[in-house]
């Protein structure tokens, strides 16, 4: 039973850190599940509690992130929520079409919101790039918190 927790838990976190990058997939909720299902798995011996409490925290900040990226970028240009709303679809549509419907979904979906919102040609492409660019940069920092919290937890485990 053991060993059937442990690939469980292996299969989260390898997912959800796949989903930290796929949109489709809940990555930091995977990432925290599978490595509290270790810690559950293993009776909390090695991974106490405070460390499953940390992971929490990083699991917050990681959500936030998810909201906050691709809107900072936009408002920075003003664009308008239908862009940021464009980007979030363009990027779950984008999974369909490989890597480059993954990096030019969001930038694609961002325009087509801004000239749903009718504003002008300039004004789309400069809210699909600055939405773009959020929501890459939103991803980096998902990622990099989904390896800090698998780090935690491993120096947790082995520590």
């Amino acid at each position: 039973m053991e060993l059937l927790i442990g690939l469980f838990a292996t299969l989260l976190v390898i997912g959800g850190l796949a989903g930290a990058v796929l949109p489709i997939l809940p990555g930091l909720p995977m990432v925290f599940g599978g490595l509290l299902l270790a810690a559950w798995g293993d009776q909390f011996q090695r991974v106490s509690g405070l460390t499953i409490g940390v992971l929490a925290v990083m699991l917050v900040i990681g959500l936030a992130l998810d909201f906050v990226a691709g809107s900072l970028g936009a408002k920075r240009v003003g664009a308008s929520p239908k862009a940021v709303l464009g980007a979030t679809i363009g990027s779950v549509v984008g999974i369909f079409f490989g890597l480059p419907g993954l990096i030019l979904g969001p930038f694609v979906g961002a325009v087509i919101g801004e000239i749903g919102a009718r504003r002008g040609l300039e004004q789309a492409a400069a809210s699909g790039f600055a939405t773009w660019v959020g929501l890459l940069l939103g991803t980096i920092a998902k990622l990099a918190l989904g390896l800090a919290m698998v780090g935690t937890f491993a120096f947790a485990w082995f520590v």
